[in-house]
């Protein structure tokens, strides 16, 4: 009889506890979600989208040599074929200044077009270079910045017939890599131990090591000047502005899950957007503070790797096999 009173009290006592911790970790969950869903009519990863000079003529890249292009401000999307050697190629980036684009890919390609896309010439890469082309950067009249998987960074300001080289030294096989507005790159190394950060001007990337005993899945530059880094276990840090090397206490925006979380991005200076995997999504309106959950949006099959924001109305978020979602307005919060 003791021992059955034991373990009724031991019972209600677990009970107590797991009803205490959900309820410290609640997050109040916005009325109204933002987001539309939108399958594209390909099951392609997608790996990045941009806009021409017109806000209302896109494009998508992605895998299996996967382009497609809107003219309706991103909905609806079309596909193109592009006359090339092999549909295995995987785009990982493009980018336009104007009318002039730039898509880049593995294995090694570069495709450059001077009047919105309507055609793509396919620029040769010396044999030399250090690694496969990863990001690129459209720059204005001929010019871009390119960088490859192992860190090494180019420029031209000829259309791509030559390339300069701005770092002497790669800084390895990474696991993202951001540019700032100003030109600056941080990159995450493969396997979250370190990062990098490379400025204008200087000749070698700069090596940090992690803060924490957290690997780092992403990082990148804020508005306000601080860095921001995602580590496992859905850990969200910033920088000190006033001390490069140190870091803010971590936060953990879904404390409710241990889903990871992919990627950052500020839609105004202080509305901040934090996507993840299993539809993840939050939202913090004070630079990162007290964060808000789009429960809407968990009903998307799909992690979430990549938001990006062109004006504060205009957003998408990249997910898996042709999904992405579109931003369609400020949101609301839930009354409690």
């Amino acid at each position: 009889m003791n021992l059955l009173k034991q373990i009724l009290k031991r019972t209600a006592t677990l009970l107590a506890i797991g009803i205490l911790c959900v309820s410290c970790s609640h997050i109040q969950p916005l009325a109204t979600s933002p987001w539309k869903s939108i399958q594209l009519p390909t099951e392609s990863n997608i790996q990045d989208l941009t806009f021409t000079g017109n806000p209302q003529h896109g494009w998508v890249v992605g895998s299996d040599a996967a382009i497609l292009e809107t003219n309706d401000g991103g909905k609806t999307w079309e596909n193109r074929k592009l006359e090339l050697d092999s549909d295995k190629y995987r785009f990982t980036s493009i980018s336009f200044a104007g009318d002039e684009g730039w898509i880049v890919g593995e294995p090694a390609i570069l495709l450059h077009t001077k009047d919105t896309g309507k055609s793509w010439e396919r620029i040769a890469l010396s044999s030399k270079l250090p690694g496969i082309p990863a990001t690129i950067k459209a720059l204005g009249d001929k010019s871009a910045e390119m960088t490859t998987d192992i860190g090494a960074i180019y420029a031209t300001q000829d259309g791509g017939r030559n390339w300069k080289s701005l770092v002497s030294g790669a800084v390895g096989v990474f696991r993202t890599i951001s540019r700032s507005p100003e030109g600056k790159y941080i990159a995450v190394s493969a396997k979250g131990n370190f990062y990098s950060i490379w400025s204008p001007g200087q000749e070698n990337w700069e090596p940090h090591n992690r803060n924490s005993s957290r690997r780092v899945s992403n990082m990148g530059f804020a508005n306000d000047g601080r860095l921001w880094m995602l580590a496992r276990g859905g850990q969200l840090q910033f920088s000190n502005p006033a001390t490069p090397d140190a870091w803010e206490n971590e936060v953990f925006p879904g404390q409710k899950t241990n889903t990871g979380l992919l990627d950052l991005a500020y839609r105004t200076p202080r509305e901040v957007w934090v996507s993840g995997g299993s539809g993840d999504l939050l939202v913090s309106n004070d630079s990162g503070k007290t964060w808000l959950k789009d429960e809407a949006v968990e009903e998307v099959p799909s992690n979430l790797y990549k938001i990006l924001f062109f004006s504060p109305e205009r957003g998408f978020i990249i997910g898996q096999r042709g999904i992405i979602l579109e931003y369609k307005g400020t949101p609301s919060v839930a009354s409690m």
